[in-house]
């Protein structure tokens, strides 16, 4: 097999670090960074958010000290420098050969320098440009230089991705019949599972109507009686439709520790979240609620915390409207049941900055807000542990929070796989459909797809039309 000689821009590096071992695949390809990445990586280090923290988690894993061994014949450029490192994380140990550039033949610029510089470098030595950054690939392709994307865990088609599973069962057979049905048999745990009552006259089968709902979980079905769960549970905000009610008693289970649910906005998957975090908190099966989210925003490239005013928990709150939304549509309803719930939460609520009543309801009910940025090094123990829009997080992220959970924590990710914000991630490679797929496969992992959007006919129609 030929080996390819890759040259990597920075948002291979930002989208994973663990694309450098498989662009490796066991020596048989050759890996080159630019000094324009170098810069940027180094410009991004110091940021408080998923971009900053694999800048450093790469320039954590170089060494320059130790001795690299020649792996490539490729003959320097006059006015160039090579200096080869090590790319080392357990169990890799991968060279790298960095080159500088004293002077580059690219004229200034007043947009795309440095992908100008990148794509100089690629087509002077003939290598395989690597990029997903969309604009510098095809400004690279319309020049001749071989270029392409990295996009690992692609998931094609997520509208389709589907939970619910539905069968016929005549009404005097019971539950046990189906759990030897061969359909039945090959579903995973968490499936969604939707029965058809049947009956018959003497001569033909028919509906009666009457449906069941509940999942498959250790090869049993398991009935939700919703409207029994809900009324059990109690919750301050009552679902309304199928998807809602099922979300709900899929995260109050006792043995549910993964979720991912996905929806658009007006699906009601935050607000049915915080009921079911709340219920989780009152019966003591965990301390609290802690909600994080990626700090990206459709018009931020990239977020940065520090160019925002405030302290870091105000700064944060810009970032945190989807929750105290929910939280304030919850007071809002909780203070017309009652004159002791007006007296309660009393004072002006907000969706941006915490005061008076949001402060009160995020206290009473443990909940925090907490960075990503700060979830490296720590274990989440005893919590029920929110990550909202997923779908602008990448694997690695997913990675990074699921690795944080502790004993007796559960983790819900929430998103839209179809509204992205991040620059690197598209609708079919992003962190909420790369676990919509895997919890299509797991059985640790519950999923369901929130169809249903409750919202004005105005929304409706912007949502609808354009």
């Amino acid at each position: 097999m030929t080996k390819k000689s890759y040259l990597l821009d920075t948002s291979i590096i930002l989208d994973d670090i663990q694309n450098i071992p498989h662009l490796y695949q066991n020596a048989q390809n050759r890996l080159f960074i630019s000094d324009v990445v170098i810069e940027e990586l180094d410009k991004k280090k110091d940021l408080q958010n998923e971009t900053g923290y694999f800048a450093r988690e790469f320039f954590r894993c170089i060494n320059s000290d130790k001795p690299v061994k020649p792996h490539h014949k490729i003959r320097k450029i006059e006015g160039d420098f090579f200096k080869d490192v090590i790319f080392s994380k357990t169990p890799y140990e991968i060279p790298i050969t960095l080159i500088y550039r004293q002077k580059y033949k690219t004229a200034d610029l007043t947009h795309g320098q440095n992908d100008a510089k990148i794509a100089e470098i690629a087509n002077d030595y003939g290598f395989i440009l690597l990029s997903n950054d969309i604009s510098l690939k095809i400004r690279s392709l319309a020049k001749g230089i071989a270029a392409q994307s990295l996009y690992r865990d692609r998931v094609e088609n997520p509208s389709d991705i589907d939970f619910w599973h539905c069968f016929n069962l005549h009404k005097d057979k019971d539950f046990a019949s189906l759990e030897t049905h061969n359909d039945f048999l090959k579903l995973k745990d968490w499936s969604l599972i939707e029965i058809n009552e049947q009956d018959n006259t003497e001569s033909s089968l028919y509906y009666t109507g009457k449906k069941h709902f509940g999942i498959k979980l250790d090869n049993r079905f398991e009935e939700f009686k919703l409207d029994e769960i809900i009324k059990d549970a109690d919750p301050y905000i009552k679902p309304i439709n199928l998807e809602q009610k099922m979300l709900f008693a899929m995260l109050i289970h006792p043995k549910n520790r993964v979720s991912i649910a996905t929806g658009s906005t007006g699906s009601g998957k935050t607000l049915i979240a915080l009921q079911a975090g709340i219920y989780l908190v009152k019966k003591g099966i965990v301390d609290g609620i802690i909600y994080m989210r990626n700090t990206i925003t459709a018009n931020d490239k990239e977020s940065e915390l520090g160019f925002r005013k405030g302290d870091e928990s105000q700064k944060l709150s810009y970032f945190m409207y989807p929750l105290y939304s929910a939280i304030n549509f919850t007071i809002d309803r909780l203070q017309e049941q009652s004159l002791a719930k007006q007296i309660e939460y009393r004072g002006d609520v907000n969706t941006i900055e915490k005061k008076d009543a949001t402060e009160y309801f995020l206290q009473k009910h443990h909940i925090e807000v907490v960075d990503i940025a700060h979830a490296r090094g720590i274990t989440i123990g005893k919590k029920f542990v929110i990550f909202d829009e997923v779908q602008n997080a990448s694997n690695a992220t997913v990675k990074l929070i699921g690795t944080r959970i502790g004993e007796e924590s559960r983790v819900l990710f929430l998103g839209d796989w179809a509204q992205i914000d991040h620059p690197y991630l598209t609708k079919f490679r992003n962190g909420a459909v790369s676990l919509l797929q895997k919890a299509l496969q797991d059985n640790i992992i519950s999923g369901i797809q929130l169809r249903q959007t409750i919202r004005s006919d105005i929304a409706a129609y912007f949502g609808e039309k354009f």
